[in-house]
């Protein structure tokens, strides 16, 4: 399986999304001068194909900053938010640092870590609206 770029075709996104409804949306969010980042994204590559019933995307919050607004506060690169396609409380949102091995572990148990609900960006509902204009 692919990983998605909102920015490359918004309407590919919410199409994968609505696709794997008992899947999970996996995003990176990241920023495009980060070094770390750029080591992290061949790995996760490498995991959207391990684990296709979920849906990987790549977010560059500084490109995306005018759409997702104040719901984008990252403090540490690359932040992985881990959530089910159907909605609801995350499953994951911190630091992963670039070992893909943590974040592969953190996936095929699908042990949830959750954030209260004010500590994680709402990308979901932005994702899933990006195929209709609405983004």
């Amino acid at each position: 399986m692919a990983v998605y770029y909102p920015e490359q075709d918004p309407g590919a996104v919410s199409r994968a999304l609505a696709e794997r409804p008992g899947g999970r949306l996996v995003a990176c969010l990241c920023a495009d001068w980060c070094g770390t980042c750029k080591q992290y994204q061949d790995g996760f590559a490498v995991l959207a194909a391990r684990y296709p019933n979920d849906c990987f995307v790549w977010i560059d919050v500084e490109t995306h900053s005018d759409t997702l607004g104040e719901d984008i506060d990252i403090e540490n690169f690359p932040t992985v938010l881990i959530q089910p396609v159907a909605g609801g409380a995350p499953h994951f949102y911190g630091t992963v640092l670039p070992h893909l091995d943590v974040l592969d572990r953190m996936l095929a148990r699908g042990a949830a870590m959750p954030a209260a609900a004010s500590q994680f960006p709402e990308v979901l509902p932005w994702l899933l609206g990006q195929g209709t204009g609405n983004g």
